[in-house]
């Protein structure tokens, strides 16, 4: 700020004096208050001491001298905030520049000089109004010289075009700062020409230091923004100089492209901002609403509170004056006596629950012991019990490789006959003993927990033997597996469905895999309903009563595959208990699916093989209806259309890819049949048609079906693939025709590693995609109806033929009795 005096000496002497002599009081007060004074000494860009010469102070010389003074303190006060850019003599242009060049990806379109001025010329306005509002309270409407206040906005307007250079720019800046300090003296002057308490000088001195601090701050950001600024326009220049200075048009043009790659990389990036912003703000109102419920929640929570601090003040006067007046509030119901035998009770009680706490922690220590115990014995009988079973099975295979010995033996020619008696009598001792001291597969029956036989009846001797070894076989497979396998599956199983609703599964990878490892039989029932109701559940929205309405048609009317069914029956899984018998529920239950189908689907009707896939699916499900439903998902929605028609044109073609597929998963054994004659239709095509019911043992086949009813017709391919693979080296070591045939008709039934057949038929006989069975099951239907179509001709010309040879019979027997007449 610089102190302006006119042209008398006289005048500025008394000013300065009176100046002096109000220092010392200044000085303590701002003492008191803390702040720093420094009196009249000259600052940079502060109150400067006038210069003495001869009797009084030198003014100004003139309005252009102070303005020089102006300008001066300004000029000043920028060196003091803002470093001077040294650039190095001889160099001119980009070579002075002390900073390394950068890329063009700063360059920018619009001038820098034009935002340099609204930049400064915005701050200048807002910080000149706010200066002008603390420092001239008395008079807001007048400016410097009478001005009014709209002069700066209407230099800021019209000076909104952009300047020639950055000096047009500063002096702008200097002109405003000449208006500050030039408004600021007057009232400087009339403020020190008062005459004011201590008091009213400690606030003028606290106003005057507080406004020169906002005034410094302000300048210290307009420095920063004019280094800025500078800066940007030094980089741009350097790139326009850089544009220009380029010898082909080429090279300016990859200059250009490779701006435009930056600003289309920076509109992404505004993008991608933008869209974030949005999300945040989506974000940010769904956490609204959430603080919305949270209020509301907590204002519930205070009122209840409020509810309960009322209830607790008033069971707390009820106390008080109960304290106060006991024997007031007592006597009314009870008398002294009573409530001295109250008291008594009261105190023994609180004994008895002391003893019964010291019984309990007493008893609570030993049932910690007990359980401790307990816990290392369960362990102990875990162990125990593998290795009993380990020892078991063990056991098992010993057993059932000596029967093989045995077996091997028997048939052997080499040997006497003495020798072939011996052998004899050790394979009668063995199928004469007590096979449930040696399979204890059920302790309590024969049959498994579905009703199958475990070991079959045959009447055969050498069948009997298979049989045997066959049930140790599994027996021993059962221990081995069940520790190692079967516990943790059950466990999978349990997580699984325990995490879900019940009836609720969803189509997944997981599903897929654990229904190809095998359902446990507590949940089987339940995941087989919920895979037939998801197959069915079209046709069972629009008939809900559709089983109802069927049955009740059947007993009202006659089927024409009435009396077939009726044979079927009782040839349908003769090795189970439950349809053993003629007369048992399972029978008829059976008979009125098979009917009620047959009304369904009158194009097929009933064919043989129904009956089983019927019978194994009532035994699962449990529920006549559920078991009716079942059979109309696998006929209707997982085999193909006509796999049971009457020309079974669709089960023919899967033997044809059958055999397509054993000649590329096993060229070997496939060339070994070829050589010995041998037709895999003929043990395979029964296989396809009832899905291996009583063509496997009853834990493998179910595993078959688990996964069978999931991903479809697939499935029986390849675990007809694993079978022939599990045997395969078995089948080549045969070389007579009937020997392959007689192995084959039972080769089946002897597998008893349902968890090998499984690793097999999932991973060894990968890949196998389903578009090429369904192509290659097209291209055979294609070939069998023209086939078939051909041999309907064929037929049709036989028949035409005989019609004519007998007319032509009767036509030379009539001719022949004229002539004898």
């Amino acid at each position: 700020m610089e102190l302006i005096c006119d042209g008398n000496g006289k005048r500025g002497q008394e000013i300065w004096d009176r100046m002096r002599g109000q220092e010392s009081q200044d000085r303590k007060c701002c003492h008191q208050v803390g702040l720093p004074f420094e009196g009249l000494q000259r600052r940079k860009g502060s109150v400067r001491t006038p210069r003495r010469t001869g009797g009084g102070l030198v003014p100004p010389p003139d309005r252009e001298g102070a303005t020089a003074l102006v300008m001066l303190g300004a000029t000043e006060c920028i060196e003091d905030l803002m470093p001077t850019v040294k650039t190095p003599t001889g160099l001119v242009g980009e070579a002075a520049t002390p900073w390394q060049q950068t890329s063009l990806q700063n360059l920018s379109l619009k001038h820098p000089i034009t935002e340099l001025q609204n930049t400064v010329l915005s701050i200048c306005s807002s910080k000149s109004l706010q200066e002008r509002c603390v420092l001239q309270p008395e008079d807001p409407q007048q400016g410097v010289g009478g001005q009014s206040k709209d002069v700066p906005m209407k230099s800021v307007s019209e000076n909104s075009n952009p300047p020639q250079d950055l000096k047009a720019e500063m002096s702008t800046l200097a002109s405003q700062k000449k208006e500050k300090r030039l408004t600021l003296v007057p009232s400087l002057e009339k403020m020190l020409g008062k005459e004011c308490t201590n008091g009213e000088n400690t606030a003028r001195l606290q106003l005057e230091v507080l406004t020169l601090t906002e005034e410094l701050k302000a300048q210290k950001e307009l420095v920063m923004l004019l280094q800025k600024a500078l800066e940007a326009a030094q980089q741009e220049k350097r790139a326009c100089k850089k544009f220009l200075t380029t010898p082909s048009e080429e090279d300016r043009l990859e200059l250009v492209r490779h701006k435009e790659r930056c600003m289309a990389d920076l509109t992404m990036r505004l993008d991608a901002l933008m869209k974030k912003n949005k999300e945040l703000k989506q974000s940010l109102a769904v956490r609204d609403s959430h603080v919305v419920e949270l209020q509301e929640h907590v204002q519930m929570l205070m009122q209840k509170n409020d509810a309960k601090q009322q209830v607790i003040l008033k069971l707390s006067e009820q106390l008080s004056s109960f304290i106060a007046h006991p024997l007031n509030t007592v006597c009314d119901t009870v008398e002294a006596d009573s409530l001295r035998n109250i008291q008594e009770k009261f105190e023994h009680l609180e004994d008895c629950l002391e003893a019964y706490k010291q019984q309990n922690k007493f008893l609570n220590c030993e049932i910690h012991q007990l359980t401790k115990l307990w816990r290392k014995s369960s362990e102990e009988e875990k162990g125990l019990l593998m290795k009993c079973a380990y020892l078991e099975a063990k056991n098992c295979q010993i057993e059932s490789k000596f029967l093989v010995v045995l077996r091997q033996l028997q048939e052997s020619a080499d040997l006497d006959v003495s020798h072939q008696k011996m052998v004899k009598r050790l394979i009668d001792d063995a199928l004469e003993g007590d096979m449930k001291d040696v399979l204890k597969m059920n302790p309590v029956s024969e049959f498994d927990e579905y009703g199958f036989k475990i070991i079959p009846d045959y009447e055969v001797e050498d069948m009997k033997l298979l049989a045997k070894i066959q049930a140790l076989e599994i027996r021993s497979n059962n221990l081995r597996y069940n520790e190692m396998v079967d516990k943790p599956l059950r466990t999978r199983w349990t997580n699984y469905l325990g995490s879900r609703p019940s009836g609720e599964l969803v189509i997944s990878p997981e599903l897929k895999t654990l229904l190809r490892c095998g359902i446990p039989p507590e949940y089987r029932q339940q995941v087989w309903l919920w895979i037939v109701q998801k197959r069915t559940k079209h046709i069972r929205e629009s008939h809900p009563h559709r089983y109802q309405e069927l049955v009740k048609k059947c007993e009202m009317s006659e089927h024409p595959a009435t009396r077939q069914i009726g044979l079927d029956l009782h040839r349908t899984l003769t090795t189970n208990k439950l349809f053993s018998s003629p007369s048992s529920d399972a029978i008829q239950e059976l008979r009125r699916i098979l009917l009620a189908f047959s009304w369904q689907n009158p194009t097929i009707g009933y064919c043989q093989g129904l009956n089983r896939l019927a019978a194994l699916a009532l035994l699962i499900l449990k529920n006549e209806e559920d078991a009716f439903w079942c059979l109309v998902a696998i006929v209707e929605n997982i085999m193909p259309r006509d796999y049971y028609s009457k020309t079974l044109i669709a089960s023919q073609a899967d033997q044809r890819v059958f055999r397509d597929f054993m000649t590329e998963k096993m060229p070997r054994l496939m060339a070994h049949l070829e050589e010995h004659n041998v037709d895999l239709s003929l043990i395979s095509f029964n296989w396809f048609l009832v899905v291996f019911v009583e063509s496997l043992p009853t834990d493998i086949l179910l595993r078959v079906w688990d996964s069978f009813l999931y991903e479809g017709t697939k499935v029986i391919f390849r675990y007809a693939l694993a079978l022939f693979k599990y045997k395969e080296e078995e089948i080549l070591k045969i070389q007579e025709n009937v020997e392959i045939y007689q192995y084959l008709r039972f080769f089946n039934k002897t597998v008893s590693d349902g968890r090998k057949l499984m690793n097999i038929a999932f991973n060894d006989m990968n890949p196998f995609p389903m578009k090429l069975l369904r192509n290659r099951r097209t291209y055979h239907l294609e070939r069998l109806r023209v086939e078939l179509a051909e041999l309907e001709r064929i037929q049709e010309e036989f028949t035409r033929e005989q019609k004519e040879c007998k007319d032509k019979d009767l036509d030379n027997a009539g001719s022949e009795d004229e002539e004898d007449t």
